[in-house]
């Protein structure tokens, strides 16, 4: 068992959903530090100055944080947000475990619209060794906490954690 802390990026700009996101892993009862980010060049930052243990990454993200309201727009969220942030650390050879959590059900792009199964299959193919889940998050429903329980279980088992 490690005795260190573990190191989770959460990359999200819904301040509610990273709420519940954090809620859910403290309930975990697991010695770790969370850093919350909002944005896509917020998370490259983040990863350049130490690559985390786990991030949990939103694909539909600003460019930019906007922390003072009516000031900066910070961008219209891409829908694909997330992708950037993947490509980054593939680019860079971080194969820092990734979880993918998508309040999207269905992604609208070019060629046709991808669901969250067809989402989960591309980012295995693109990102194997960062990808080690795609799960779709719902405020509503406690189907998301169950799907994340599980992809964190083999986190876990894959870092060795107790």
């Amino acid at each position: 068992m490690s005795e260190s802390l573990l190191m989770i990026l959460i990359v999200e700009d819904e301040v509610p959903k990273s709420t519940q996101i954090e809620l859910f892993l403290r309930a975990l009862c697991l010695p770790m530090i969370i850093k919350t980010v909002r944005s896509v060049n917020s998370a490259l930052d983040n990863l350049d100055e130490s690559t985390p243990d786990l991030v949990l990454l939103d694909m539909s993200l600003p460019t930019i944080d906007v922390d003072i309201p009516n000031k900066e727009s910070g961008g219209r969220a891409q829908g694909f947000g997330g992708i950037e942030v993947l490509r980054y650390m593939s680019f860079m050879g971080m194969s820092c475990p990734t979880i993918v959590i998508t309040g999207y059900e269905v992604f609208p792009r070019e060629g046709g619209d991808i669901d969250i199964p067809e989402l989960r299959k591309e980012l295995i193919e693109d990102f194997p060794n960062i990808i080690h889940g795609v799960l779709h998050y719902n405020s509503t429903y406690e189907t998301w906490k169950t799907e994340l329980r599980a992809a964190f279980e083999t986190f876990k088992m894959d870092r060795d954690f107790d």
